[in-house]
């Protein structure tokens, strides 16, 4: 057990050091990333930090609405898991289309697990702004202009992992920042309105 717990506490120090690597100083964070295995991301990046941003919404809205009765409870779970599974949705269809833009638009091969990396570390502000407005969700005005720190990290990552040539890198930077913050607000604006529905 005691094992468990230490190597669960490295795995946190790990994911919070890419995390802040990826804010303080994109490029070398970048350069640590294109050296290790693409699938890596899943387990290492963004499962831990939807499960952070879950959590913080999950703790926020108990806080907002109080510790009571049910009804918090039941509030709360629906604004963990339309966090959840925004960001979990929004991950995978924005990488997807990452790499669809790379085949059509800048002519290169498919490569499916490269575009998910690179989404899910790319989606480092997205993350870290989600957990903060979780519990503090008076943040939100400055968060909405923060996100667009994810140009920077992404016209980072575009040179260093996706190997995008120089003429077409603005582009790819516009277009995949894009992808990458509407997609997990369009799949939570879906999720919330089958959840007025179905309720």
């Amino acid at each position: 057990m005691r094992l468990l717990i230490n190597k669960l506490i490295l795995n946190y120090k790990d994911l919070f050091h890419i995390a802040i690597l990826l804010i303080s100083s994109p490029a070398r964070a970048w350069e640590e990333i294109s050296l290790e295995d693409r699938r890596k991301v899943f387990t290492a990046f963004v499962y831990p930090m939807i499960g952070l941003c879950g959590l913080s919404v999950f703790i926020g809205s108990l806080m907002k609405m109080g510790w009571d009765g049910p009804q918090s409870f039941q509030y709360a779970m629906t604004q963990c898991c339309a966090v959840a599974v925004s960001l979990f949705g929004g991950y995978f269809l924005a990488a997807y289309l990452i790499n669809g833009l790379r085949v059509r638009m800048f002519m290169l091969d498919s490569d499916i697990p490269l575009a998910q990396q690179f989404a899910g570390y790319a989606l480092v502000v997205v993350f870290m702004l989600r957990i903060v407005i979780g519990i503090l969700p008076d943040f939100g005005i400055m968060a909405l202009l923060l996100q667009f720190y994810i140009v920077y990290v992404v016209w980072e990552g575009s040179k260093k992992v996706m190997q995008i040539a120089e003429k077409d890198r603005l582009r790819f930077t516009i277009l995949s920042s894009i992808l990458l913050i509407a997609c997990p607000v369009a799949i939570e604006w879906i999720f919330n309105k089958l959840t007025v529905v179905l309720n």
